[in-house]
């Protein structure tokens, strides 16, 4: 890298590889941290200002150790359960001051990374976050635990990271569905899903996968529904060719927008719910009970999942929270309407 070249951005990730240290100690070098020695101190100060490394506006903050601000990063804002979840969430920063930043990745990994590149700088205390469908590379968040900034995942998780985690029981709800559903009567149930990382998508098709099979039904997976991540027509295509092909009696849709896109492909097809199908959904649209029959969802606890998050982040900076990592399993409720009714 040539120093001067503005058209290269110089971060601390630049300057780590630079000078082959870790971006925490890179981070800690810039604050004049008492555990780094004056030698690094000088080497990075000197990297830094060959490289034209020019720390971001929250720097003062920096220095003061605090920005009174925290990152909230989130697949979507369309989604209810996500809009009750920031609602959770500041229900415990309002009273303290602290600001959010929210951040839409509309579930793009190259969104979600570039977003914890700039926030590694310190332009934030904490984050919260539930990851991107496509995420599984975690390399740009270990990067940013690496700086010292906490993380608290909620909902969509990484397995793979030691982390806090507020999550539901996405298998026991996909089983509750799926039992729901045959008790209703039906022999031949599909799972309507879209493609993607997170543990929640797998731990569905398992619960479902169980239930099935407890009740002397061999799961196939042409059962199985793969639909896109976006709200989009597409989706709508995808549905109807599977009713026209598989003919199923029940449909679990994993996610919110794909509650819409079946009951428009139902419609399309002159299927009438809950009579030629049935379908629940995990969703926590305020809406469901309104929809044309009204819908049975499974609602997750959304608002107590982002307060929870919240209290354990601020655990974590005011130091309170000592103890190792955790991952708290919150449950979520069955609630039946017309759309699964017998």
């Amino acid at each position: 890298m040539t120093a001067g070249n503005k058209s290269d951005k110089v971060n601390m990730k630049t300057l780590a590889r630079e000078l082959n240290l870790s971006t925490a100690t890179i981070s800690k070098a810039l604050r004049d941290s008492y555990d780094i020695s004056p030698e690094t101190k000088q080497r990075v100060m000197e990297a830094a200002r060959r490289l034209n490394y020019v720390p971001n506006a929250y720097a003062s903050s920096l220095r003061k150790q605090s920005s009174n601000t925290i990152a909230i990063i989130i697949p979507e804002i369309a989604d209810s359960f996500f809009s009750q979840a920031i609602n959770g969430i500041e229900s415990v920063i309002a009273p303290k001051k602290y600001h959010a930043l929210i951040y839409l990745t509309h579930d793009s990994y190259e969104r979600e990374a570039s977003m914890l590149d700039d926030l590694a700088s310190g332009r934030v205390d904490g984050l919260i976050m539930s990851v991107a469908s496509n995420t599984q590379d975690t390399s740009h968040i270990k990067t940013l635990q690496e700086t010292g900034i906490p993380i608290v995942f909620f909902d969509r998780v990484c397995e793979d990271l030691t982390a806090d985690k507020i999550v539901t029981d996405d298998f026991n709800s996909a089983y509750t569905a799926a039992t729901h559903l045959l008790q209703a009567g039906c022999k031949n149930i599909s799972l309507v899903t879209i493609s993607g990382y997170p543990s929640i998508l797998s731990a569905r098709e398992q619960g479902y996968r169980k239930a099935l099979a407890d009740n002397g039904i061999t799961s196939e997976d042409a059962g199985i529904v793969t639909c896109t991540n976006k709200y989009t027509n597409e989706n709508v295509g995808i549905i109807k060719e599977h009713l026209r092909a598989m003919k199923p009696d029940g449909i679990i849709a994993t996610v919110e927008h794909l509650a819409t896109s079946t009951y428009l492909a139902c419609d399309e097809l002159k299927l009438q719910i809950p009579h030629d199908v049935k379908v629940v959904c995990f969703t926590n649209q305020i809406t469901a009970a309104i929809l044309n029959p009204p819908l049975t969802t499974i609602l997750q606890p959304a608002y107590n999942m982002g307060k929870q998050a919240a209290e354990i982040l601020f655990g974590r900076l005011s130091g309170r929270l000592v103890e190792a990592e955790q991952e708290l399993v919150m449950p979520s409720q069955l609630v039946a309407r017309a759309s699964t009714a017998s």
